[in-house]
């Protein structure tokens, strides 16, 4: 009896594609499927479609065909190369956005944005995941009071995935976790890298509406680790109304507006906007400057996401791992809800009016930002 295209189908859910993670079918990369008599042909895309790998692939078809449906067929498997579009959109299929959160320099609080935009979106009832690619200063753990967390791995589809921590409904996964708490991570670029590639693709993530991206300060290697291997829904830009800090923004922000990467700029947060005495919350003293950040947004033509004052309790919610959004009906809650519902907002705008970001060929050492 003459078999259907819905039984190869079947069969064809039990192969991965190794780049990807997922099975073929899910993933869309099964076509063209012709049975005849004795014969099953059809057409595989694959993200590497190098020799070996392709081999490999067939043998896998052939393999799962055999075992639902029997030897009485001949398989034919056609493999072709994924276009590059393609194989961009198919990069963690089950998260719906990423957003890369950067600074030009350190001491902006751009870790503790970070972590109470990534809470504050859960709060709101979306599923959110969030990556400390700070490899050399990683903070999440301490933020998230997940200091003694150590990952564990499980399978899925036959591959071996790390199961990140979870507290206050976000998963989180940092390189920290695989270190001692007072040891050092001393690692040279590329191994910083790889480490950082891990967290983010081999990890169970499950579906996500947001994996917010805590980045190292200033632009290097992990910066263009990630456009290179992700493509992001778009960049948040942490400074201080310092004019130190503004200048090292501009860079952050020209990086990605560069040719060879475009990645969107969903907008900019100026933190440490003034300091606000605990028992006098009405007095306002601009330590670092008076709306720095809201002048360069305007200069640059991005949206301004929020303010953040520097409040004692901030630092100490930090500090203790329970980030400050989670301090109901307070000032500081309501600074921190109002910027995750401009963020849902201009991220909701980017991606009606903007095409999905391809990944970018960029080699180390190539682009240059300019003041």
């Amino acid at each position: 009896m003459k078999i259907s295209a819905d039984v190869v189908l079947e069969a064809l859910k039990k192969v991965n594609e190794p780049d990807l993670g997922k099975d073929i079918v899910t993933l869309g990369l099964v076509s063209d499927i012709n049975i005849l008599e004795t014969k099953i042909s059809f057409s595989v895309q694959m993200k590497n479609a190098a020799m070996h790998a392709r081999k490999r692939m067939e043998e896998a078809c052939a393999f799962a065909i055999e075992r639902s449906v029997g030897k009485q067929y001949s398989i034919e498997v056609n493999i072709q190369a994924m276009k590059k579009s393609e194989a961009n959109q198919n990069v963690l299929p089950n998260i719906k956005n990423t957003i890369a959160v950067v600074s030009g320099k350190g001491g902006v609080g751009k870790s503790t944005i970070s972590a109470n935009l990534a809470v504050g979106l859960a709060k709101k009832g979306y599923k959110v995941g969030i990556v400390d690619a700070d490899i050399y200063g990683p903070s999440m753990p301490i933020m998230f009071d997940v200091l003694h967390y150590r990952p564990i791995s499980r399978q899925i589809n036959k591959k071996q995935v790390i199961v990140p921590a979870e507290n206050y409904g976000v998963k989180i996964l940092s390189i920290g976790f695989f270190a001692e708490l007072d040891e050092a991570v001393v690692w040279r670029g590329p191994m910083a890298v790889k480490a950082l590639k891990q967290l983010i693709f081999d990890a169970d993530w499950g579906e996500l509406d947001y994996l917010i991206i805590d980045t190292p300060p200033g632009t290097g290697d992990v910066h263009l680790s990630i456009v290179q291997s992700l493509p992001l829904t778009g960049a948040i830009v942490v400074t201080t109304p310092q004019p130190v800090a503004l200048a090292d923004a501009k860079k952050a922000i020209a990086m990605f507006k560069m040719d060879n990467i475009k990645v969107p700029v969903i907008g900019l947060i100026e933190n440490m906007s003034w300091f606000t005495p605990k028992n006098h919350p009405e007095e306002k003293y601009f330590i670092f400057g008076e709306d720095g950040g809201e002048n360069l947004a305007k200069s640059l033509d991005l949206q301004l996401l929020g303010k953040i004052p520097l409040v004692e309790s901030i630092r100490q919610s930090g500090d203790v791992g329970r980030p400050a959004v989670l301090q109901q009906e307070t000032i500081v809650e309501k600074y921190y809800n109002d910027l995750c519902d401009k963020l849902i907002l201009h991220i909701d705008e980017r991606n009606a009016k903007l095409d999905p970001t391809k990944v970018v060929g960029v080699e180390y050492g190539e682009p240059k930002c300019s003041n």
